[in-house]
């Protein structure tokens, strides 16, 4: 279920934040706390505490919009952060489809691709 355009980023916040958050406040830690500019036109994912809640921000020219879901059961399995930056994690959007849809993205391996 990808609706982004190929040339939009998804990064994900590895810290967990309160869900009365909306547009403003979740703006301002994108900007203040993972170090992006909101208004780039890239996703920024949000997990609460217990993963079972994500909101998804995106700055869509004329003004933001919020992504929200809620899970009756399970929790959202983030990606664990590399060494260099322990705020925020690089998706794709693949991953971020996969991670919305409950599955656990360290557990796949993505085969080699081969051009002939």
């Amino acid at each position: 279920m990808i609706l982004w355009g190929a040339s939009i980023n998804v990064f994900c916040s590895t810290s967990p934040v309160d869900m009365r958050k909306s547009f403003d406040s979740l703006a301002g830690l994108t900007r203040d706390f993972m170090g992006h500019n909101p208004l780039s036109g890239n996703l920024f994912v949000f997990f609460n505490k217990k993963r079972d809640k994500v909101k998804v921000l995106y700055w869509s020219k004329t003004g933001y919009c919020l992504f929200y879901k809620r899970l009756e059961r399970g929790r959202f399995h983030i990606p664990v952060p590399g060494q260099d930056d322990k705020t925020t994690v690089e998706l794709d959007q693949v991953e971020l489809d996969m991670i919305l849809d409950g599955i656990e993205t360290d557990k796949i391996e993505r085969g080699k691709v081969v051009f002939a």
